[in-house]
């Protein structure tokens, strides 16, 4: 049966217009001059009531059952499914995080067997790298061709476990310059964090503002900078995650005037808080523990005007949540606390809310970042926007509504929410996957 959805007013990343949307197998088949196609024999007309009509949405980063000392993080593929159709949300990218030593391989097939009958949206993934492996560049080779993996994954920080040096980062750089893939990189100096992290441990400064305190704006920009060097060594695409600093946003921008092939992606909780969340009890403060952390106020107007100036390609979430209980491991050591937040379902009100609602970005800004500048960053050819031949994924958005956001209405399955008694206006109403009605 055919969808029709007649009188759509339509946001592209290009174009905001107004046409009948005629949806068929999947696809959207074609788009027609509004009120045409109101008499289409057999089809399911489906008004919009005058709402905006989206692409659905893409989140590149998100982790949904991320193994830590603390336990998985609190979403799984179900619940991270549903907090994504929540925020109108049609494609999430995940990541595959292998033990140290382990087989890319094996740690790929473990994922896809976990999650591929369970995502009720679109689902790719980015595979991790946890550390060198002696036959690192034919893994990553079958990963690429057996698998249709186009991007990988690097930590900097977090060596202990699964992080990298500068060394290995450069031999993984040339092996992925070399397939034509995408190389994703979290930005922090290790030794740097590290020898901080010490200094406060031992001074008995054991509260969550010292996780701030201990990366510093410093540690993000120092490894943006290294990394940028070997960009322009191995020619390697290269993707920053969740950037948080006005210097590390200066050091892209500076490398993108060069036309070096890098990327940048922020996340709303930079844009919208600064450090003064980490002031006050544990139980307020522990839900800002993520890294990078929220940097002074400072930092954040400078990201404003990057975003408006073009140095950021992509706006994620890095949705990664915890309980409180789970935050509660480092009740008395700010190390311990597990790192993430929540974000999947709100990232597109928000983003309404605080920047387009402010004249801070356009309406057509506001797809490139959530939606189409990742769809055409990691090949999702057939996502992004509302065209002939594209996957249905629409979303209907109330740009009047106002919800104020809280933990006790949320659909991502934690107890936390960063973004608590925040109003907003704007609302997710109706989301369709690939033409399936999957929230009303």
């Amino acid at each position: 049966m055919k969808i029709i959805i007649p009188h759509a007013h339509i946001i592209n990343p290009d174009e905001f217009f107004r046409a009948d949307i005629c949806i068929e197998n999947g696809k959207i088949s074609s788009l027609e001059s509004p009120g045409t196609l109101l008499d289409t024999e057999d089809a399911k007309i489906v008004q919009t009531g005058g709402v905006f009509v989206l692409p659905g949405s893409i989140d590149p980063h998100v982790h949904l059952s991320l193994e830590t000392p603390a336990g998985l993080s609190a979403d799984d593929i179900l619940s991270g499914s549903d907090a994504a159709l929540a925020g109108g949300v049609t494609h999430i990218m995940d990541f595959v995080t292998p033990l140290r030593g382990q087989s890319l391989t094996k740690a790929l097939e473990k994922k896809i067997s976990e999650t591929q009958y369970y995502a009720s949206v679109g689902l790719s993934f980015h595979m991790g790298i946890s550390g060198w492996l002696p036959d690192m560049e034919q893994q990553m080779e079958i990963c690429v061709k057996e698998y249709g993996i186009k991007s990988f994954k690097v930590y900097l920080a977090y060596r202990e476990n699964i992080g990298i040096g500068y060394e290995e980062l450069e031999k993984i750089m040339k092996i992925s310059a070399r397939l034509g893939t995408i190389l994703l990189v979290h930005a922090e100096e290790h030794e740097m964090i590290e020898n901080l992290q010490k200094e406060f441990l031992e001074k008995g400064q054991t509260e969550p503002k010292y996780h701030a305190l201990s990366r510093p704006p410093k540690s993000e920009s120092t490894a943006i900078k290294k990394v940028i060097n070997l960009v322009k060594e191995t020619h390697c695409k290269t993707y920053f995650v969740h950037i948080s600093s006005a210097e590390s946003a200066h050091l892209i921008a500076e490398a993108k005037k060069e036309s070096l092939p890098v990327y940048a992606e922020t996340c709303p909780q930079y844009l919208i808080f600064d450090d003064s969340v980490y002031e006050g009890s544990f139980e307020k403060t522990a839900p800002y523990v993520f890294s990078p952390p929220v940097r002074p106020k400072q930092h954040r107007e400078l990201l404003w005007q990057h975003l408006h100036d073009g140095t950021f390609d992509t706006i994620a979430t890095d949705h990664c949540p915890f309980t409180m209980e789970q935050k509660m491991a480092g009740r008395d050591n700010f190390t311990l606390i597990p790192n993430g937040a929540g974000g999947l379902e709100f990232r597109i009100p928000l983003l309404f809310h605080y920047a387009v609602l402010q004249e801070k970005f356009s309406l057509q800004q506001w797809i490139k970042l959530c939606t189409s500048n990742a769809a055409e960053i990691f090949g999702l050819k057939e996502e992004g926007k509302i065209a002939p031949g594209a996957d249905a994924n629409i979303a209907f958005f109330n740009p009047v509504k106002q919800n104020t956001l809280t933990a006790a209405k949320q659909a991502q399955q934690c107890d936390i929410n960063i973004y608590e008694g925040l109003t907003v206006r704007g609302h997710v109403e109706k989301v369709f996957y690939k033409g399936e009605k999957v929230i009303i």
